[in-house]
């Protein structure tokens, strides 16, 4: 087994992953920024050592300190957590150049996912179903405007090195499209070094459904079931759940066969997700990205699966083969996450850091939160909004429903912001309740779900 762990991140998921090394008795060197200096996991760690200033660029992407405290350290492995330098294939080279074990897939597999033209068309030749689109980037803007033409409008500009949301631009016309790409590669640039861009079919009223994968050295896959993760604010998730209702056992079935190819056909090793959109009929899906990393949302397939995935990533690096088969993932119950994020939702969800003055987590059987937060912290405000991610799990969806509506009336943070109410009232609306949301909901009932001053109707007794 690993002997001492770096924990190339921050916030929650640094946490998450410095108490999976703890269990599994590997130390843990916490490296942190100048913003930082005050963060819960800097204290838990057995080492912590300042890396630079509070922009991430002189920290949590600054390779060179990265490694250079890792081998001063004496650690024989980093885990770069989500986010900062988890899928960037060049660290990953850089790590293995230096004798380190990097948590996660090798730099090559990274590579063939990474780049979301160049993996439409490895997907392709797996089998795997994706969205019509350009034959991998789109070199200029006339190479762009003759895809779109060919595809057929509306079309998504999306960035080959993008993911999180960023660098995606919808376009109905050709007369947007101009536009729309300069905009689209000055943002890839600025959050991923990249302004290379290609061009998908825009399918309207989709479920964005995921598949969690796991695979070892030796050549197993497997997947550990879905979530639906539609509900979305500027293609950032706020609220996930698992399983997906909409997915019948077949297409389940179907879905996390394709996942599986996907990774395969990468060359994958350790622990990611596969992305898919499921069209308004609830019949046809595509592939949509390959996530290599440890994703935010993780801990509900955990909470249904009974699965650790940073332990099982930690055993992967190790050298271990993958210690549950196919055969033995069972999907338990209902699993819901929503993320609390420092932001105004009213203000265009513009971030909201600050400091806690009083804080209180809800809590009771099947309730997890996993945060960073405590009394008298101050939240930086040069990194992402996420605050903290309430989870439950029940043995159906609306006793999980009913969990997480308790649990948001429960919660209480004082010092700043949150979007604890908005998702508060999405838990009421009918078609959450129902299970009708697709990635357009959020925007389409926004004005009414900022409505605090009354909780919208609902009828339960045909669930």
């Amino acid at each position: 087994m690993l002997k001492r762990v770096l924990i190339a991140n921050r916030g929650e998921i640094a946490l998450r992953i410095l108490r999976a090394c703890r269990e599994l008795d590997m130390e843990t060197v916490a490296v942190y920024s100048e913003a930082d200096a005050e963060a819960i996991h800097v204290q838990l760690a057995g080492q912590a050592v300042c890396i630079g200033p509070a922009r991430a660029a002189d920290s949590y992407l600054n390779q060179d300190a990265i490694l250079t405290v890792a081998k001063g350290t004496g650690c024989d492995a980093i885990h770069p957590g989500y986010g900062f330098l988890s899928e960037n294939a060049e660290f990953a080279d850089a790590c293995a150049a230096a004798g380190l074990t990097f948590i996660g897939p090798s730099g090559d597999s990274i590579r063939k996912a990474g780049s979301k033209a160049a993996a439409r068309e490895i997907m392709r030749a797996a089998g795997v179903p994706v969205t019509p689109g350009s034959d991998g980037a789109a070199a200029d803007l006339n190479a762009a405007l003759r895809a779109a033409e060919a595809i057929g409008y509306p079309v998504l500009l999306k960035a080959s090195a993008g993911g999180g949301g960023r660098g995606i631009r919808r376009c109905d016309s050709g007369r947007d499209l101009p536009a729309a790409l300069e905009a689209a590669r000055a943002e890839a640039r600025a959050c991923f070094g990249s302004d290379e861009m290609y061009l998908e079919k825009l399918i309207l009223q989709p479920r964005h459904i995921e598949f969690q994968i796991l695979a070892d050295s030796f050549g197993n896959v497997i997947h550990l079931g879905d979530r639906d993760c539609s509900i979305q604010r500027r293609n950032q998730k706020l609220i996930e759940e698992a399983p997906a209702r909409c997915l019948t056992p077949q297409l389940r079935q179907a879905m996390g066969e394709a996942a599986a190819r996907a990774a395969r056909a990468v060359g994958y090793v350790g622990a990611g997700t596969v992305e898919f959109l499921l069209d308004a009929d609830g019949e046809h899906f595509y592939f949509m990205e390959m996530n290599t990393r440890i994703q935010v949302e993780h801990g509900i397939t955990e909470l249904v699966t009974g699965v650790d995935l940073v332990r099982q990533q930690l055993r992967i690096a190790s050298g271990l083969p993958l210690d549950i088969t196919q055969e033995e993932v069972a999907l338990q119950g209902h699993a819901l996450e929503c993320r609390i994020n420092a932001e105004d939702p009213a203000r265009d969800f513009r971030p909201c850091p600050g400091t806690v003055e009083f804080l209180h987590f809800p809590g009771g059987p099947g309730v997890r939160v996993d945060s960073h937060l405590y009394g008298g912290y101050t939240l930086p405000p040069y990194y992402d909004s996420l605050a903290a991610k309430l989870m439950v799990h029940a043995p159906t969806r609306l006793e999980a429903i009913r969990k997480m509506r308790r649990c948001l009336e429960e919660f209480t943070l004082k010092g700043f912001p949150t979007n604890a109410e908005l998702s508060y009232q999405i838990l009421y609306h009918p078609t959450f309740v129902r299970g009708g949301c697709t990635t357009a909901f959020l925007d389409e009932c926004l004005p009414q779900l900022l409505d605090f001053s009354r909780r919208l109707p609902i009828s339960e007794e045909h669930l």
